[in-house]
């Protein structure tokens, strides 16, 4: 890993923010942002990279990378809960393990907001189509999470929450919401027009993102210590089950396009958990999954491994392979 990269990453102004609201739980600051407030900044953060991916893809036409890249989305995040389940099932409850796959196998739009801010720091452009990737790619998990539930959990499946349902709520949770329709917006929108909002779009998006990541670190803080109980296990899945897939998708993405910013793209997205739209979800699949291990997993060890020494790193593996 190019020490120089890891070092700029690690002295980010957004990244520092993150270790700020880490540093103002641990001395128990009386520091707080409004939920209103997080909540509207986690909605424009979603509206901007939806929009401005939804304009770059107007300016490309339709071609085989994309439908290529959009199927490999679609088989990474299938691929990735299915076999995770069964290293998980050996530790933990099979409800558990599927939540946990679940989450694992989605992926995490804050980490995505952060690798976008990661590529614009090196100069460096993905293709808008990316965000329509991402957003195809929270349904797959969640459904093969509960079909491996039901397959190997003795409770009545009659009583088993449907599909249906389910995979309504993994589109129309508002985060995929807003994402993809803000995409859509782009694509049909005017460029004269859209470069009227284009301050708003861009210009700001960073210091939104220093403040949301600030609001994540003291979240993470909060909630680390809750799934201590599970031992190290889950700790080291945590960071070596992301570490796995990022690198492997790191590579075998070449598959499919040469472009290093979708390719970086695709890395992290394979690298990180959700720990929003699953936990959503599996209030209704997996009642019984305990919340407090898979949202402390994905928050307070996947996402600070991930925006610290995994992005460097899965960008070295893009450029080099």
């Amino acid at each position: 890993m190019d020490a120089h990269l890891l070092l700029l990453n690690l002295t980010n102004p957004t990244l520092l923010f993150f270790v700020l609201g880490i540093v103002a739980t641990a001395v128990k600051s009386d520091l707080e942002i409004p939920p209103t407030t997080i909540k509207f900044i986690s909605l424009y953060l979603l509206f901007s990279i939806g929009f401005k991916g939804g304009q770059e893809l107007a300016h490309s036409p339709f071609s085989a990378e994309i439908a290529y890249s959009l199927g490999f989305g679609l088989l990474v995040s299938a691929l990735i809960p299915a076999y995770t389940f069964f290293v998980l099932k050996r530790r933990l409850s099979i409800a558990d393990a599927g939540a946990v796959a679940a989450a694992y196998g989605s992926v995490s739009a804050v980490t995505f907001v952060s690798a976008v801010s990661f590529l614009e720091a090196q100069q460096l452009h993905f293709g808008g189509h990316m965000v329509a990737v991402m957003a195809l790619m929270e349904a797959p998990a969640i459904i093969v999470g509960v079909m491996l539930m039901r397959r190997y959990e003795a409770a009545d499946t009659a009583a088993a929450p449907r599909l249906g349902p389910l995979v309504q709520h993994s589109f129309t949770n508002g985060s995929v919401l807003m994402v993809l329709g803000s995409l859509v917006i782009g694509l049909v929108a005017d460029t004269k027009q859209a470069d009227g909002i284009k301050p708003f779009t861009t210009d700001i998006f960073k210091g939104f993102l220093a403040i949301f990541l600030l609001e994540m670190g003291m979240v993470t803080a909060r909630r680390f210590t809750a799934f201590l109980r599970y031992g190290r296990f889950v700790t080291a899945f945590a960071v070596l089950i992301p570490l796995l897939n990022g690198c492997v998708v790191a590579v075998a993405s070449h598959l499919v396009t040469e472009n290093v910013g979708n390719r970086f793209i695709f890395a992290i997205l394979a690298a990180s958990a959700s720990y929003i739209a699953v936990p959503a979800a599996m209030r209704l699949a997996a009642p019984k999954a305990d919340p407090g291990l898979y949202l402390p997993m994905a928050l307070g060890v996947t996402f600070p491994f991930n925006i610290t020494l995994g992005m460097p790193l899965y960008f070295a593996l893009v450029q080099y392979t």
